[in-house]
């Protein structure tokens, strides 16, 4: 994977076939203008429906089955339309493949995306975030210490605000009482790269996103699940009757958010940005502006607090603003309505 061309800039994006990955590695590819090659690797794993995964990479040019088989692993495909990209299938909780990637092609940038999403699911299943969100995350952060990467840029979340009740959530608020096991997965990943870039130096951004939500958004997230209901005439659950605020943020800011940071030169090693909305919404106000834009209106089952959510998120993005100059400007119902129409027109809906 290595080029001849050593003034390009080599980034590797992990978790590319994941929601956040995906965008970025299309609006890199877009900005590049020959003069990036990227590198995005992805498990494809089976938390939610694969046929998603590899319909996204589909749309980067790479052709793979949804069921590909173990020759598959390690192997680099080559982008059809993007002559900047291949794909690799790689599980970041496996040290000798990174190692060997990382050892084969040394990246100026590395966009860590990869994680097992989803706090209400780490109820569940905490060993699955044990492997991959702290094993794989160290492999990602050691490897970038010892092939000497220039930056490590990684995805946090405001999870970690946990049983904070400060709102806005500031990056300098205590984020010592998780409610989920995601979430201290989460924390410790921010801990453990802060320490690399104590010891080592080695330069490391973590992003706290909030609710990230817009076209080809995962499957198990409300605003997917509230859209497919309402589309198809069937329930949705409404947790806490309701009564919960996300700072839900449109796709297209969170990506321009992390790619105006990739060139931040904070005199800091370390530094944590909040990446969010600024604009909390009621639940029960969300669900509205879904029905107002698909024309038709929700069966609602209301249901108690579930373990490990919050209450409400709420980013103080600052930080965000004073590094980058950076401030979203996408309104609830124009994201709502982005994100409905390519419901639409992927499933084939009228």
């Amino acid at each position: 994977m290595q080029s001849a061309d050593t003034h390009k800039r080599r980034i590797l994006i992990t978790g590319v076939a994941g929601v956040i990955g995906f965008h970025l590695a299309r609006r890199l590819l877009k900005g590049s203008k020959g003069e990036t090659e990227i590198v995005g690797i992805d498990s494809l794993t089976g938390f939610y429906d694969v046929s998603l995964k590899v319909a996204r990479l589909r749309e980067l040019g790479v052709t793979i089955g949804s069921h590909a088989s173990e020759e598959a692993w390690g192997r680099g495909y080559a982008s059809e339309s993007e002559p900047a990209f291949t794909f690799c299938r790689i599980d970041i909780a496996d040290h000798e493949a990174m190692d060997k990637l990382m050892g084969e092609t040394r990246f100026d940038v590395v966009f860590h995306l990869a994680a097992q999403a989803s706090a209400r699911y780490s109820t569940e299943n905490p060993r699955e975030y044990l492997e991959t969100n702290l094993v794989g995350f160290f492999n990602v952060l050691d490897a970038c210490r010892r092939s000497e990467v220039g930056h490590l840029v990684f995805a946090s979340s405001s999870s970690v605000y946990g049983m904070n009740e400060n709102v806005p959530y500031n990056e300098d608020d205590d984020a010592s009482r998780p409610v989920s096991f995601y979430a201290a997965t989460k924390r410790s990943n921010e801990l453990m790269a802060h320490s690399y870039a104590a010891v080592y130096g080695l330069r490391v951004t973590g992003l706290r996103f909030f609710s990230v939500y817009g076209p080809w958004g995962r499957p198990d997230m409300a605003p997917y699940l509230f859209i497919d209901a309402i589309l198809h005439g069937r329930q949705i659950k409404v947790y806490n009757q309701g009564d919960m605020y996300r700072d839900f943020t449109y796709i297209d800011y969170v990506v321009e958010g992390i790619v105006s940071l990739m060139e931040d030169a904070a005199d800091e090693k370390f530094s944590i940005y909040n990446v969010g909305n600024s604009a909390p919404v009621k639940l029960t106000d969300y669900i509205t502006t879904i029905e107002e834009v698909a024309g038709r209106e929700a069966e609602k089952v209301m249901l108690p607090m579930q373990a490990g959510d919050m209450y409400r998120t709420y980013a103080d993005c600052g930080a965000l603003l004073r590094a980058t100059g950076f401030t979203p400007s996408t309104a609830l119902k124009e994201g709502i309505g982005k994100t409905v129409a390519w419901f639409k027109d992927y499933y084939k809906l009228k």
